[in-house]
């Protein structure tokens, strides 16, 4: 029963990060750029307004300590290290960097304590994200504690360096992406939390959100962001030197969470915390499914969360997530615009840096709105002309008029090629309505029927080497990729394929574009990382039972399933929730609240139990052993159903099969 029982354990560990160190150096180095990469990014230089300076003094002004050093865990390991990005420091950007990107990756490059306007400052560069430091009367209200305890520590210390040392009595929340609260019990003790001392504020559904958003696709959006965030890949010129929201996670933190005492459900509230008033403006389905922007009138400080950045943002993330709304994200900009535009005279945001004067916050918010408007808008219009995905991603190269000139409107996050194709998934799925696409050949099959048509491996080869030999990348890692998953230890196909999606990488203006094709170049060379993760203690405690039931009806393998038809009844017996399961041809469900009135067996159980399964303080065997898990009627049922479960590993392969 061992075996069925780490695999419920395995199900129960819902939640990764990552657990290796960013700077490893890779046995096979990056290459140099290209003649014809290096003359592509050259050619951006006369395109774009780049003596405009503006930004620079932006992303500096009002600095009161600089932060150059490391941030340790508690193992004397560095989390986060300011001296990896040292290297831009260099004024022009080499050959392997889009000049664009070595621009905002500067740019980013600004770590340390800010003050934004009197009694407002800004930690920057620390993490990816920012901490907001609001100064009350009788304390400090912290908004978006970052993403790990470590930093956001670190990051309050260096603000206590310089300021009164004022207790923090609330914590904002901005929105329930994990970089913007993961830091929390770096900056506040729960104990206080519960006393009343420090109130939690968050957007109404934060907690679900915050949970389930990363629990049924977990694992693989686990690993699609170790491309995104080219986690792996060594921080220089030929490697990682942005994420366009910032420089990048801090790796090895730990990750925290303290539930709000304080949920915002209209669509605008206003709340004296600490003498400062605090409006908030719910903007559900923009950034995150559960955000808000705040409005500070003492100040007149407009805090636009995640919404209005200095860069295009994601309407679909690469790493996976639901698709957003870009129609309703440019009408909460034109909101925020009406409501705050003349009322505001700094805008500061979760990531980035500030916009100071009115006149610059206005042109900001109505840019971005047209901007989110435009691509929604035009994908719609060439959709309904019958353009696909790739033809609608290909026709719309830049935006219109004076916006494709805007820094703050630049692709370094999000872009445009992804996000046109985001919003045809929207409202008409992935399939392009062309019946030859609607049941393709899988990866491994398709390669291996294109490798013969197209006359060989060898044949194969020298049609990407001649493209590469034009500049023609794109062609080049199409050829490859059908290559690699024909012949998967071709070695001089992997390596052509790496060279291929190197100098893509090189290329692009979207920082996470290239940590994903670099991510994807250093693992044709070098292997997939062998690493895993490991729970994160807040997010499973926090987990419903009814998580856990969705979880282990995704885990459920049908295969192994067929012939075990069963009914359980499902008892948490410190909650006093009740589920009952049927697994029948294969398919697990549930109903919340109710019981079989003849089930096959009855398993009882805390959830605190279930949480130290998940965390690796406990077994199945133990706790069967021990009582912690109780088990009435046919226990050979229940071991079938553990039996059935699938045991995700946290590395699969994503550029071989």
């Amino acid at each position: 029963m061992r075996h069925s029982l780490v695999a419920l354990t395995a199900a129960m560990s819902l939640f990764g990060v990552p657990a290796w160190a960013a700077e490893t150096t890779p046995a096979n180095p990056a290459k140099d750029a290209s003649q014809a990469t290096a003359a592509a990014n050259q050619t951006l230089l006369g395109k774009l307004p780049f003596a405009d300076r503006a930004d620079y003094e932006a992303a500096r002004r009002g600095l009161v300590a600089a932060f150059e050093g490391q941030v340790l865990n508690a193992a004397g390991k560095p989390v986060w290290n300011s001296h990896a990005y040292d290297f831009l420091q260099q004024k022009d950007a080499p050959d392997t960097v889009n000049p664009s990107l070595w621009r905002m990756a500067q740019l980013n490059a600004n770590a340390g304590l800010f003050q934004v306007t009197e009694g407002l400052y800004q930690v920057r560069g620390m993490d990816l994200a920012n901490m907001t430091i609001i100064e009350g009367k009788d304390g400090v209200i912290l908004i978006d504690p970052l993403y790990a305890t470590e930093t956001a520590k670190a990051a309050l210390e260096l603000y206590y360096q310089h300021r009164p040392r004022k207790p923090v009595v609330a914590v904002i929340y901005s929105h329930s992406h994990v970089d913007h609260f993961g830091g929390v019990r770096g900056v506040v003790d729960e104990a206080d939390v519960k006393a009343g001392k420090v109130r939690i504020y968050a957007p109404d559904g934060f907690m679900e959100h915050a949970i389930s958003e990363n629990v049924l696709a977990g694992t693989a959006m686990f690993r699609r962001s170790m491309y995104q965030g080219a986690s792996l890949v060594p921080r220089g010129e030929r490697g990682q030197v942005d994420a366009g929201l910032g420089k990048a996670g801090p790796v090895g933190g730990t990750i925290s969470l303290i539930a709000p005492t304080d949920l915002i459900v209209k669509p605008l509230e206003t709340h004296e915390i600490a003498g400062v008033q605090v409006e908030f403006q719910l903007t559900p389905g923009t950034e995150a499914p559960a955000e808000m922007n705040l409005y500070l009138p003492q100040l007149r400080a407009l805090c636009m969360a995640e919404n209005a950045v200095m860069t295009m943002h994601n309407i679909l993330t690469p790493r996976g997530a639901e698709v957003r709304d870009a129609k309703a994200w440019s009408r909460f900009l034109d909101d925020s615009l009406v409501r705050y535009g003349d009322k505001a005279d700094v805008m500061f945001v979760s990531h980035n840096w500030p916009t100071w004067g009115g006149e610059g916050i206005r042109t900001l918010l109505a840019d971005q709105r047209d901007m989110y408007a435009f691509i929604n808008n035009r994908t719609l219009n060439l959709l309904n002309q019958g353009l696909t995905p790739l033809e609608i991603a290909d026709t719309v190269k830049q935006l219109p008029g004076e916006l494709d000139r805007k820094w703050y409107a630049r692709g370094y996050y999000g872009s445009l090629s992804f996000n046109t194709r985001a919003v045809y998934q929207r409202y008409l799925g992935f399939y392009d309505g062309n019946p030859a696409n609607l049941n393709p050949l899988p990866p491994v099959e398709s390669g291996k029927h294109y490798v013969e048509a197209l006359g060989g491996a060898d044949k194969v080869l020298e049609l990407m080497r001649t493209a590469m030999a034009k500049g023609e990348y794109r062609w080049a890692a199409q050829l490859g990729n059908h290559l690699v998953f024909a012949e998967p230890d071709n070695k001089a196909a992997r390596e052509a394929q790496a060279d291929a999606l190197e100098q893509l990488g090189y290329r692009s203006e979207s920082a996470i574009w290239r940590n994903i094709y670099l991510t994807g170049t250093q693992e044709l060379r070098n292997g997939a990382p062998q690493q895993g993760g490991k729970a994160i203690e807040d997010l499973v405690r926090a987990a419903t039972p009814t998580m856990f039931m969705d979880v282990l009806a995704v885990r459920l393998d049908s295969d192994k399933a067929v012939g075990h038809d069963m009914t359980l009844n499902w008892n948490f017996d410190d909650l006093g929730q009740r589920f009952a399961l049927t697994l029948r041809s294969g398919v697990l469900t549930y109903r919340e609240n109710a019981s079989h009135a003849k089930a096959d067996a009855t398993v009882t159980v805390s959830k605190a139990t279930l949480d130290r399964i998940s965390l690796g303080q406990l077994d199945f065997p133990t706790a069967l052993q021990q009582g912690d898990i109780k088990v009435e009627g046919d226990g050979a049922r229940f071991k079938a159903l553990l039996g059935s479960l699938t045991r995700f590993q946290p590395i699969f392969n994503v550029v071989t099969p």
